[in-house]
């Protein structure tokens, strides 16, 4: 499992991993050095024709001190704007420039791309699964509660590893993702480079090697003056983009250097014009692999998030897809392709209840409605990993064909497809003059504690009866396993 969530107090939180002056990681004796190197990439970038166009109604939230901008409802959903924001702007910073303020710096640009990691070997599976799920905003406890963050995460790491390896073991014996996100780190530089942007590009994991502490001091060492982030997750959520800005914000604020730094921070970009283009195109190439194009079902399969978070802690991931469903659909539709269409979510796991509807329930759903030709679309993925890889080519394909599903096809993850690199070029220059100094402010969204607390405390409790009854630990390790 290469993702997963948490609550409006993401703020509360603490980055589970210690500070950036002291970050070892835990299960890794060293830490390699980040070198100025990304492997060559496999796909020829060519310039895109896609720009932008309508601009997208938002509402401005804040999540951790660092504001964004939410879109409204899908009807007032346009195509190309991207979201950019930080916190108050002070000064471009360089340390010549703090020593001397008659000092001029050369600029130095950086873009910082965010994903998630995956484990590169066998044996780094439950250590991976650890960091996953010793992170707050995977599985989030009170303050009361917090002790119990580390042992639930070992616990359960423990108990997913053997399933996860046999997942991990089935498509090469590790994940690909590290692989991938260095390629379209190096396509999207030289896609950069096409628009006479010279800037230096790094890759943060969150749970995995190079991770983003690792990334943040070889950008600090470069004397980067201007950064643009750039989470690699098209739709926000606080389980993945916020989760990483959340830990990029505890760095940021401990070190001198980099609290001046100006950044700008591009928090989603499922609107964009360039990415729905993109998501068009490969549907429509794919569609043409069937006999009878018009009879397939597109089938939407995106990561899912528990309930909890959309309904308790405000998230925006459920309204974001939707919207990025309506807009895909609504660009097939202008060429002429009107198949029928569902979306469902994927990846669940324990009992809790997450969103529905659950893409294994409804591909049976499906077969009994007589559907003979599928298309799934991994929507939320824009690099192959172990959920496209294995869970929806192996586990969901062979679920849909004994579901009675007669013609399966998959459409490819975006990966370095030239149209999707060469517009996230363009959201990053678009981004650069918003780049302002990331604020230390630890202001929140005002909630009541009271209310909260009781929410959280149940599940909490639940957490914690877990680490002393046998009879449940057996229940959760079935509903986990």
């Amino acid at each position: 499992m290469d993702a997963t969530s948490s609550s409006t107090v993401v703020s509360q939180m603490r980055l589970s991993s210690p500070s950036l002056r002291n970050f070892k990681p835990r299960f890794l004796k060293s830490s390699p050095q980040i070198r100025n190197y990304i492997p060559p990439c496999r796909y020829t970038c060519k310039n895109s024709s896609y720009g932008s166009s309508d601009s997208v109604d938002s509402k401005s939230s804040n999540i951790s001190g660092l504001s964004y901008f939410q879109p409204e409802k899908r009807s007032n959903v346009g195509v190309g704007k991207t979201f950019c924001s930080a916190a108050l702007y002070t000064s471009a910073y360089d340390e010549n420039l703090a020593k001397d303020p008659s000092y001029v710096a050369e600029e130095k640009i950086g873009v910082l791309l965010l994903n998630l990691g995956g484990p590169d070997t066998l044996n780094d599976v439950q250590p991976f699964l650890f960091n996953l799920f010793a992170d707050p905003d995977i599985i989030r406890l009170p303050s009361l509660f917090r002790f119990l963050q580390r042992p639930l995460a070992r616990l359960i790491s423990m108990l997913r590893a053997s399933k996860s390896k046999e997942g991990y073991a089935s498509i090469g014996g590790g994940s690909p993702l590290r692989k991938i996100t260095d390629e379209q780190a190096n396509a999207l530089k030289l896609a950069l480079e096409a628009k006479n942007k010279n800037v230096s590009v790094y890759v943060g994991m969150r749970y995995w090697y190079p991770f983003t502490e690792e990334a943040v001091q070889q950008i600090k060492r470069d004397k980067v003056t201007r950064l643009v982030v750039l989470p690699l997750y098209p739709q926000f959520s606080i389980s993945t983009t916020g989760s990483s800005l959340r830990a990029l914000q505890n760095i940021f604020r401990e070190d001198a250097y980099l609290s001046r730094l100006p950044v700008a921070i591009i928090r989603s970009w499922y609107q964009r014009e360039g990415y729905i283009k993109s998501m068009a195109n490969l549907i429509e190439k794919e569609l043409q692999s069937f006999s009878m194009p018009d009879e397939v079902m597109i089938f939407f399969s995106a990561h899912g998030v528990p309930v909890s978070y959309v309904e308790d802690a405000g998230d925006p991931y459920k309204d974001q897809m939707e919207d990025c469903i309506f807009l895909i659909m609504r660009e097939l539709k202008a060429r002429g392709i009107n198949n029928g269409h569902t979306l469902a979510y994927q990846s669940r796991v324990g009992p809790v209840q997450w969103l529905k509807p659950y893409t294994d329930k409804v591909l049976v759903e499906l077969g009994q409605r007589g559907v003979k030709s599928l298309l799934a679309v991994p929507v939320s993925f824009v690099s192959e990993h172990i959920e496209t890889l294995e869970e929806i080519d192996m586990e969901y394909k062979e679920l849909a064909l004994e579901s009675g599903i007669e013609n399966w096809g998959r459409v490819p993850a975006l990966n370095c497809t030239s149209s999707f690199i060469n517009d996230l070029a363009d959201a990053v220059t678009e981004a650069l003059p918003s780049a302002t100094a990331i604020s230390t402010s630890t202001s929140e969204e005002v909630n009541d504690p009271a209310k909260i607390f009781i929410k959280l405390f149940f599940g909490s409790l639940l957490a914690f009866l877990l680490l002393l009854s046998r009879k449940i630990f057996l229940a959760f390790r079935n509903n986990l396993l």
